[in-house]
């Protein structure tokens, strides 16, 4: 039986079983830092094998003997450029996981990039292209060529993340808020397609969690206004367990935390 869960309080206080994903292959991109780097160690811990996705090797190779170091399955590094990549640099991915591993069990979309806040009228075309490319157009590709890898497993499922400065259309984040609202509805679009498949797809607002890019476009913003990356995880790791094997097409939102005065 699935379990659906809906509100924050529900997301975030999902009890996560220790072998959720036992045996599982989850393949996280941007793995190297911030929250991508908390998804991939916690999907370790709970069994799978994490294939980490990123641009700097030396960043991914820390997480990769954090993970070996806590005694977790042995995660695979894949050193790649979203900014520079191009479809066959995706074939080529696609194919050393065929070969590798046979399938996919789990993909997280999660490779980002941010520069700042500005009004669209600044907006130069490299910088919305490389906005786009990156938050948009890699998750895109990243979920066309894992498709067969994902429809091999039993429990397939992507997960896409989400910002409420594309639900929202916030003023001032430009291309950055184009692609995050253009995931969303990328998410429900193939969701829909791929109803009668089993594989499902979702995407997930983390609320502002404390990384790099709240720190570039609030950094007058107390301390409490974020959460720390590794409170969101029982939600991403609902999304690639079982519990949630009938939920696709959703939206999925955590709330920003209450500020204590």
């Amino acid at each position: 039986m699935s379990l659906t869960l809906n509100s924050t309080e529900e997301l975030l206080g999902y009890t996560v079983a220790k072998d959720l994903l036992a045996g599982q292959v989850i393949l996280v991109t941007g793995a190297g830092s911030g929250l991508g780097r908390e998804i991939a160690r916690a999907c370790a811990a709970h069994g799978a094998t994490v294939i980490l996705l990123g641009r700097t090797i030396k960043k991914l190779e820390m997480v990769y003997d954090s993970i070996v170091a806590a005694g977790h399955p042995e995660p695979a590094i894949y050193p790649m450029n979203l900014e520079g990549a191009a479809w066959n640099n995706y074939e080529e991915l696609a194919a050393t996981l065929q070969t590798e591993f046979g399938r996919l069990d789990g993909l997280v979309n999660n490779a980002v990039h941010f520069e700042s806040l500005k009004p669209m009228a600044e907006t130069t075309p490299p910088d919305w292209m490389k906005h786009l490319h990156i938050n948009l157009n890699a998750s895109l590709f990243m979920t066309q060529v894992c498709l067969g890898l994902l429809n091999a497993s039993d429990n397939g499922s992507v997960i896409f993340m989400s910002d409420s400065a594309g639900a929202q259309a916030k003023p001032f984040w430009g291309p950055y808020a184009v692609a995050k609202a253009g995931l969303d509805c990328l998410s429900q679009l193939w969701a829909g397609e791929l109803r009668n498949t089993g594989l499902r797809m979702n995407s997930l607002d983390p609320g502002p969690v404390k990384s790099k890019l709240h720190e570039l476009a609030y950094p007058a913003a107390a301390s409490n206004s974020f959460r720390q990356p590794q409170e969101v995880l029982p939600a991403i790791l609902y999304l690639l367990g079982r519990d949630s094997e009938h939920v696709s097409g959703k939206r999925l939102v955590i709330e920003a935390p209450t500020q204590q005065v």
